[in-house]
């Protein structure tokens, strides 16, 4: 409890702005690069890097509680009010589990190597998530179906999430982009 009473854990002007831009991320990738995954191979695997590869950022430009919620609840919410997607609902929620996860690392997701182990895992465990709420509330296979086939297909999608934005990161820590919240 003590990480949520820290003040230092409070979100600030500069994080609510990155969770403008990230949540504008995860519309945009929702909107356009997991439609069109799931219509070319019929698997929900670009769903999930759309909503992980932004969470994994978040988290890692962030680093606090809440930010990769915010950007969950928010993203999907207006995917959900541009495009009639009731299954954003399973998204909102693994972001709000991934953001609970990752408390365990303190939002650090990269400081060690155990740290970067954790997030691969809280990651594929909320994608998983994802897909079993997707899969049993909107899809219409049978709940051993979306325990199995459904929610494996998202943590697969999980993993190539963490696959896809560790470069990315590491290219973002190289450009110096942590000074733009007065970190080095």
């Amino acid at each position: 409890m003590r990480l949520l009473r820290d003040r230092s854990a409070e979100l600030k002007t500069v994080d609510i702005a990155l969770i403008s831009v990230l949540s504008a991320m995860w519309i945009i990738l929702h909107l356009y690069f997991g439609p069109l995954g799931f219509q070319l191979l019929h698997l929900p695997i670009f769903c999930d890097i759309s909503a992980f590869l932004t969470l994994i950022i978040a988290v890692w430009i962030i680093g606090k509680f809440g930010g990769a919620s915010a950007i969950g609840i928010i993203g999907s919410l207006i995917v959900m009010g541009i495009r009639s997607a009731p299954f954003q609902l399973g998204f909102l929620a693994s972001a709000i589990i991934f953001d609970i996860l990752c408390l365990a690392v303190r939002h650090k997701p990269l400081k060690g190597t155990l740290n970067a182990l954790g997030l691969s895992i809280f990651t594929i465990i909320s994608a998983y998530i994802a897909g079993v709420i997707i899969g049993v509330f909107f899809m219409a296979g049978s709940v051993y179906w979306a325990l199995t086939f459904w929610g494996g297909w998202h943590a697969v999608g999980g993993l190539l999430s963490v696959i896809i934005a560790l470069p990315i990161i590491g290219a973002l820590e190289k450009a110096g982009v942590r000074t733009l919240k007065g970190e080095t």
